[in-house]
């Protein structure tokens, strides 16, 4: 019925305060979205919208428009949701935004599992260690590791992430093993990304500066120097992990070590979880314990 057209293309524009971003969202060109949401202010006979080069914000009449218009489309997801519950058959596809290497490591391999179970779902998997946009991106979950900052979005616990402090058995053979902060700086340490090596002492979190002959972006490559006894290393369990099973690393200064971080799925606020959303997030989780 022409009485929808423009509609999703309004409410897009409203959540994502962007024609361009609206657009990228729903795979259409921003003259299209432009377009529809024209016609509607022409059908309704009021303007939805203040626009600039630089911003668009909703009117006073537009915010009404939007707050009934998206309570109707929650209303008919919902809808189609709860059908396709009724066959527990979750389908369709989901776009999912996750850290670089967590997500090569951990949650890659799950998908794909997941994937093998639901066979009608089809999914996006994008890894970067930039914030995603859930909403201007058009992303349904995004994986994020720490302390959460956007209060705009929920947010699931759905596993923890230790941090270590390790060494090779050769190294600690030759070298010594450090039981102090202070011992730290007689001791040629790997460097990532920070300058700092993150603890917790006397119940307050410390910052340790480090010094050592290598520095490198990769946890892997540092890993691998680990292993080769070159220094001591901090990196969070799903680099090391394995190493540390296989007693190639052995974890140091665990007096010291930082309380275990969240690991949480976060998705935008709605008054409903859709299915196919709720199982990817439940079977992550169940596979994360």
């Amino acid at each position: 019925m022409h009485v929808w057209n423009g509609v999703c293309e309004f409410v897009a524009v409203a959540e994502t305060e962007s024609f361009t971003k609206a657009a990228k969202q729903l795979r259409m060109s921003v003259a299209q979205v432009s377009r529809q949401v024209g016609g509607l202010e022409q059908r309704l006979k009021i303007k939805l919208f203040h626009r600039t080069t630089r911003k668009v914000a909703l009117t006073e009449s537009g915010t009404l428009y939007y707050e009934l218009c998206r309570q109707v489309l929650d209303d008919l997801v919902e809808a189609q949701e709860l059908t396709t519950h009724l066959h527990d058959k979750p389908s369709g596809k989901i776009r999912v935004s996750a850290p670089v290497t967590y997500g090569e490591e951990v949650i890659a391999p799950i998908i794909t599992d997941f994937l093998i179970m639901y066979p009608d779902i089809s999914i996006q998997l994008d890894l970067s260690n930039t914030c995603a946009d859930l909403l201007g991106d058009g992303y349904d979950v995004a994986i994020r590791i720490g302390h959460l900052e956007d209060s705009r979005f929920i947010a699931k616990k759905i596993a923890s992430r230790r941090r270590y402090v390790c060494a090779s058995p050769d190294y600690l053979k030759k070298h010594g093993e450090p039981t102090t902060l202070k011992q730290l700086k007689k001791h040629p340490c790997l460097i990532g990304t920070a300058d700092y090596w993150r603890f917790q002492n006397g119940g307050r979190v410390e910052h340790v500066n480090i010094e050592g002959r290598l520095r490198c972006n990769s946890g892997h490559g540092l890993v691998n120097a680990a292993l080769k006894g070159i220094g001591l290393i901090q990196l969070p369990d799903y680099y090391v992990q394995s190493s540390i099973d296989a007693g190639e690393l052995i974890p140091i200064l665990s007096r010291y070590q930082e309380p275990d971080e969240g690991v949480w799925a976060v998705f935008p606020e709605k008054r409903y979880l859709p299915f196919k959303i709720k199982a990817l997030i439940d079977f992550i989780s169940q596979q994360l314990q």
